[in-house]
């Protein structure tokens, strides 16, 4: 009788032990899980097992940087991450909101563009955006050869010129500068080429000029530069003043003398590289993907790595940072 008795007892000892785990399961499970993301989402980094980061065209700096970044993100997370070739800034930030990328190099005005709606992405604002931090200067630059006679921004009427895809950075850079110049799209012959086949275009004669946004020296300029005598069209100081009070992104720069063999320094203008997120990436993702760029950067074999820095990546962002990003900048 007293082994049943006994036996009732632990019974309900168990069972009420199993319904107070419970409720402490249920109670724990209210608040935030640590790799849980800010917000309502409920991913967490423990179900992300690849991360995709959209880059640019073969010849551009993005995609030249892509690759260690992809590295880097992959060692210190350890999420497989990947560099895919895109059509750049605008398509980037298209692939974030598709989904079809997790991470993504974009110039910061573009960045601001999307976030607010504007430009080509009119009407249509992306909420949750959101930056890791700014790389390096992203320098604008009007490239043609020495036989081209072009020697200024006035000299583009009637020309064939590359200006990118429509809604790309480059479009809006081009668009802007022809403005400043009084000039509009109409008053050249536009040709929506990425940067390879631009200068494929230049040394075959097919087109008299380009618009290109990269961060010097970019590999497509410099590959025109063995083949033929490149020219990089200055923009004059006080069209630079100009651009900059209407687009206040904008910074005025200098491309070096030696860059692509020039004589001299030639003024020209820039905006800023960037890499941006959505805003339900774990936060200890974008913790990590910050972390592995920022500490990181004497292991990047660009010259633009030298630019990359903890003490200037929150400068020029038009943009809310993602909290994970803030986490590591503020330590």
């Amino acid at each position: 009788m007293k082994s049943k008795k006994f036996l009732f007892l632990t019974v309900i000892s168990i069972m009420l032990l199993m319904l107070l785990a419970a409720c402490g399961g249920k109670e724990d499970n209210s608040g935030t899980d640590e790799g849980s993301t800010n917000g309502d989402n409920n991913t967490s980094s423990s179900d992300i097992k690849f991360l995709s980061m959209v880059t640019g065209g073969t010849q551009g700096t993005y995609y030249a940087l892509g690759g260690t970044f992809a590295e880097l993100i992959s060692k210190e997370t350890g999420i497989k991450t990947t560099a895919e070739v895109s059509q750049a800034s605008a398509a980037n930030i298209n692939a974030l909101k598709a989904g079809d990328a997790e991470i993504a190099f974009v110039q910061t005005d573009i960045a601001y563009y999307a976030k607010n709606g504007l430009m080509m992405f009119d009407g249509e604002p992306m909420d949750d955006l959101a930056a890791i931090g700014a790389l390096y200067p992203e320098t604008v630059h009007l490239v043609t050869t020495a036989k081209t006679g072009i020697k200024s921004f006035e000299d583009l009427k009637g020309k064939k010129v590359s200006v990118g895809a429509p809604g790309s950075g480059t479009y809006a850079n081009a668009e802007q500068l022809l403005e400043v110049h009084g000039l509009t799209m109409d008053d050249i012959q536009a040709q929506n080429l990425d940067f390879g086949e631009s200068v494929d275009g230049l040394q075959a004669g097919q087109i008299d000029a380009a618009f290109i946004t990269a961060g010097y020296p970019t590999a497509a300029v410099e590959a025109l530069s063995a083949q033929a005598d490149v020219v990089i069209v200055p923009v004059d100081p006080e069209k630079a003043k100009a651009l900059i009070e209407k687009y206040p992104y904008y910074t005025e720069d200098t491309i070096p003398a030696g860059t692509y063999g020039l004589a001299e320094d030639v003024p020209t203008v820039s905006v800023l590289a960037m890499l941006a997120v959505k805003k339900d990436l774990p936060e200890d993702v974008a913790y990590g993907i910050a972390k592995a760029i920022y500490n990181n950067t004497d292991k990047i074999g660009h010259a633009k790595a030298e630019y990359i820095k903890k003490e200037t990546a929150l400068d020029g962002i038009g943009i809310d940072v993602h909290p994970g990003a803030k986490k590591f900048f503020e330590e």
